[in-house]
């Protein structure tokens, strides 16, 4: 079995196509919401179907700890359990695991190669994960309480979570690891990938009553382009659906470091380019061949009053807004858009009401959806490079 993937047309790098699941097709270039615990922070299902969005990613670690993948698997898998009739992502907990464990964030500047790899650690925060070969230690950060992550464990997760595309258990390294742990972690994490592939296989074979789930393998190697091409090619000769690329990524170097990525991969499979959202780093994972994307900024801002617009990012709770009438955007055609105004969103946000929340989500959700949308449209017109050059212009302009 597997995940089809029909490539339409190819401008260098960049490509269209389509992923079929059994939940529904996915075109390409498409950005994927992140519903973390199985939900959109603030936004009902039904809006982001409305809004546009294709499909959600949602995250094995916090399903895992919180209902339990038992109980999502009860319910049918992701998708009936959070009303979403779509195609879903789950990833595979690594990130998080890691992410949470040492205190860090996903972009950091490059150190110098003398600490020992056990050492990074965020200022201020315990240790609460430990990798070996086997698999990863952690601690939960909701109630303390021990749980071990193994390549073979991630895939049972996630296969009761159900989601149609899933990511191998791999270990997520820092820009603050040494050149020579970030070499050791690509090839653990392409021991890893072997090990889920063959409990994926078992798996598929036990749980036949669910629909097949497309396995991805997540290609590390931080800003080196030899660990990156390397892991790339290991990947892709193992049996699997698809590819993430993942890790602690300088934004400076996204394009280039895709692109070293999306040379060594077959072209027949497709690309997730994890935790990307912003419009310019966007642009750079299309051009430079990544097919769909994920990331939780659009709705961690909205939650902050910041709202995406053709001019720039801007907050809302600003006294310019106070009475300011018309909407975010007068262009714009999502719901928020076409009903409330800014000295609305401006009040919601001052009296502390959920409502600017949900409201400014829809907005930004819809605006990126819809922005990748407009790319995937280029590429077809082949006026990619002028809407991207007039987009980036404009958007980044102050």
């Amino acid at each position: 079995m597997s995940l089809p993937f029909r490539i339409g047309v190819t401008r260098g790098r960049a490509r269209t196509g389509a992923i079929d699941t059994p939940h529904g097709r996915i075109l390409t270039p498409a950005f994927i919401p992140v519903g973390t615990k199985a939900t959109v922070k603030a936004v009902l299902p039904e809006s982001l179907a409305e809004l546009g969005a294709q499909a959600v990613l949602a995250n094995a670690y916090h399903l895992y700890l919180q209902p339990g993948a038992d109980v999502v698997d009860e319910a049918g898998g992701l998708g009936p359990f959070m009303n979403w009739p779509g195609p879903t992502f789950t990833d595979s907990g690594g990130f998080q695991v890691m992410s949470l464990g040492v205190g860090f964030k996903k972009v950091l500047s490059m150190d110098a190669d003398t600490a020992r790899s056990d050492e990074v650690i965020a200022p201020g925060k315990a240790r609460l994960a430990a990798v070996d070969e086997d698999g990863v230690t952690f601690t939960s950060h909701l109630d303390g309480s021990k749980h071990r992550f193994t390549p073979e464990i991630s895939m049972q997760v996630q296969h009761r979570l159900g989601a149609d595309i899933i990511f191998a258990f791999d270990e997520l390294t820092t820009l603050v690891n040494t050149r020579r742990y970030q070499q050791e972690s690509v090839e653990r994490t392409q021991r890893w990938a072997e090990r889920c592939v063959t409990e994926h296989r078992r798996l598929t074979d036990e749980r036949r009553h669910r629909p097949y789930q497309g396995l991805f393998g997540v290609v590390q190697g931080a800003q080196y382009e030899d660990l990156r091409r390397r892991a790339a090619r290991g990947l892709a000769g193992l049996d699997l659906d698809g590819f993430g690329i993942g890790g602690a990524i300088d934004k400076q170097q996204l394009g280039a470091i895709v692109g070293w990525v999306t040379d060594e991969l077959p072209a027949e499979r497709p690309r997730h380019l994890l935790g990307i959202g912003e419009p310019d780093d966007l642009f750079a994972g299309v051009a430079a061949g990544a097919d769909t994307f994920d990331c939780v900024a659009a709705s961690r801002v909205a939650r902050n009053a910041s709202a995406y617009h053709p001019t720039g990012r801007f907050n809302l709770v600003t006294a310019a807004n106070r009475r300011d009438f018309g909407p975010i955007d007068p262009d714009c055609t999502c719901y928020t858009c076409t009903h409330y105004s800014r000295a609305y969103l401006h009040h919601l946000f001052k009296a502390k009401e959920m409502l600017a929340s949900t409201l400014v989500t829809i907005h930004n959700e819809h605006f990126i959806v819809g922005l990748v949308d407009r790319m995937r449209q280029c590429l077809v017109d082949g006026d990619f490079d002028d809407f991207r050059s007039d987009f980036l212009g404009r958007y980044y302009s102050a």
